[in-house]
């Protein structure tokens, strides 16, 4: 009885290959490797019978089957692909008009920017304008100050006893006896208004009398006795005081700051002066010269090899400390 005989499956004589390699695909969705797909379809794929072809299922079924099971999984994969597509399109989305925010605002802030630093120059020369003119108006109310003091002397060293304070305008006239008298003689009129002492109140911390100050009622008089005062040492019963203008306290200050150079000027016969309100004039080559500061004086100087060096107030200044 012949033995029919059915056609042995020819033995898988591949060698196992290497598991396909996983594919990161867009954004995550992970495929198998096709090649490995395929081969393990035709390898678990039935094959045709040379018999009666009374097969269970013919390869040509099985492989409508295993291609639409393809086709389902690929369109799965696909769908996941989509999604993920279209969620990074609409990430994109958002981060294209965050990009565009973003320009806008600092197109804003630059504008900003530049609107403020406009209105800065605008401030620092309002600012220097207020200055220029705070300046001004500084000096306006000295010189005010000063000239409403143009008939005043300031008496100072007069001693501070109680006879003295409670008649200070008969003790004004007995100075001008017993220093100018030809000012009585000539018929100036040599009444004041008022005198008192200033600060009005004595500090008992201070050794030193407090200053005296006279109105007096003649401009031209109280100018007499200011020159007479600066050509010698007034007194008061023998007693020396000094007699200078009533100034306001700035330009008191202003003329301080000239008393070292004031002082080694008349030591080098420079014949010094000041000036209203704090001028320095001193007389070299013939000439008159005048400064109002005293970094123009100390240039001066500095140019002059008969003056170079003799008047660096900051040396002195260490030496005497």
């Amino acid at each position: 009885m012949a033995n029919s005989t059915e056609p042995q499956k020819p033995q898988n004589t591949k060698k196992n290959k290497k598991k396909g390699v996983t594919l990161d695909t867009f954004y995550g969705a992970k495929i198998q490797n096709t090649e490995q797909t395929e081969d393990n379809i035709k390898e678990n794929a039935p094959k045709p019978s040379k018999g009666n072809g009374n097969s269970p299922q013919t390869y040509e079924e099985f492989e409508s089957e295993m291609t639409k099971k393809m086709e389902a999984f690929w369109e799965e994969k696909l769908e996941i692909m989509q999604k993920k597509f279209t969620h990074l399109q609409n990430q994109f989305d958002q981060t294209v008009k965050k990009n565009q925010a973003l320009k806008a605002r600092i197109r804003q802030l630059e504008d900003n920017d530049r609107v403020k630093g406009q209105e800065s120059i605008k401030q620092s020369q309002n600012t220097k304008k207020l200055e220029e003119n705070i300046k001004y108006l500084t000096d306006k109310v000295i010189d005010l100050e000063n000239r409403g003091r143009r008939d005043n002397l300031r008496i100072i060293g007069l001693p501070e006893k109680p006879e003295i304070n409670t008649k200070l305008d008969m003790v004004i006239q007995d100075i001008i006896k017993e220093n100018c008298p030809e000012i009585l003689e000539q018929g100036g009129n040599t009444a004041t208004d008022r005198a008192h002492r200033t600060p009005s109140t004595l500090n008992p911390q201070k050794t030193t009398p407090r200053n005296v100050i006279a109105k007096f009622q003649s401009y031209q008089t109280k100018e007499k006795i200011l020159q007479e005062a600066r050509k010698r040492q007034f007194r008061y019963k023998g007693m020396p005081i000094r007699v200078t203008q009533n100034l306001a306290s700035s330009t008191l200050n202003d003329r301080k700051a000239w008393n070292m150079i004031f002082r080694k000027a008349r030591e080098l016969g420079l014949q010094p002066r000041i000036s209203y309100p704090a001028k320095l004039t001193i007389y070299f080559q013939g000439k008159v010269w005048a400064f109002n500061k005293i970094e123009d004086f100390q240039l001066f100087a500095k140019k002059r090899p008969e003056l170079c060096g003799k008047f660096d107030t900051e040396n002195q200044r260490a030496r005497n400390t």
